[in-house]
């Protein structure tokens, strides 16, 4: 059992991702803080495996509570939850470890993709020793780390729009049209299209093909990687 604690200032936010977390199956929540002293106390108390870090506490920085916790020589892993999108959040979290940076909202869905990536990491470190260096790679891949990067987009499509479309395949139960993505994200169907094609080039997304009576066959996609 890998226990959780929820660190975020606003109490039902931190409640909404208690029972998410409580809904992934070996996690637990320990406790829950609303300010980084809190949670560097509630850290010291609980000695807990993840901390989910908000990074806009109202007495601290988040990634100054890593600090703390780190010089009491406590050494839980840390997922970054965050409405930051900027890009030096991210680097400085990476630099501080974090074994992921997930943006705000987010859905249940997004947060046991990466609770469970978590758990496949914390699994492979656990052993004394790895077997080989495809182990190694399997560690610091992008399934368990956040450091590691996504492959280039085309030029003319953004960073931006390419998240919203893995969101919308990511949330979704089953597979999607261009048409039925580019409804959801607020963009063309040509665009969609583009953006789904590209992820079916680097392995992201499945495609399968749904023929009618007549015409040509729907192109659908469901995101798998």
């Amino acid at each position: 059992m890998i226990d959780v604690l929820v660190v975020d200032d606003d109490f039902m936010v931190a409640r909404i991702h208690r029972g998410f977390v409580e809904r992934v199956a070996g996690f637990r929540v320990v406790g829950t803080a609303s300010t980084g002293e809190q949670a560097v106390a509630a850290v010291d108390e609980l000695r807990p495996d993840l901390i989910l870090l908000d990074l806009y506490l109202p007495d601290m920085f988040g990634l100054d509570v890593v600090t703390r916790i780190r010089a009491a020589r406590h050494d839980c892993d840390v997922l970054v939850i965050s409405a930051a999108r900027e890009a030096e959040a991210v680097r400085r979290s990476v630099r501080y470890g974090a074994v992921n940076y997930l943006l705000k909202p987010f859905g249940f869905d997004e947060l046991r993709t990466r609770l469970e990536q978590y758990a496949t990491r914390r699994a492979t470190l656990r052993a004394a020793v790895v077997a080989d260096q495809a182990d190694v790679d399997r560690v610091l891949s992008r399934s368990g780390s956040v450091a590691a990067t996504a492959p280039a987009l085309p030029r003319g499509l953004s960073s931006e729009t390419a998240e919203l479309v893995e969101r919308a395949l990511r949330g979704h139960d089953g597979t999607l049209s261009a048409s039925e993505c580019a409804d959801r994200v607020g963009i063309s169907r040509v665009s969609a299209r583009r953006y789904l094609e590209h992820f079916s080039g680097t392995g992201q997304v499945e495609v399968a093909l749904k023929y009618g009576a007549a015409g040509r066959p729907e192109r659908r996609y469901a995101w798998v990687a």
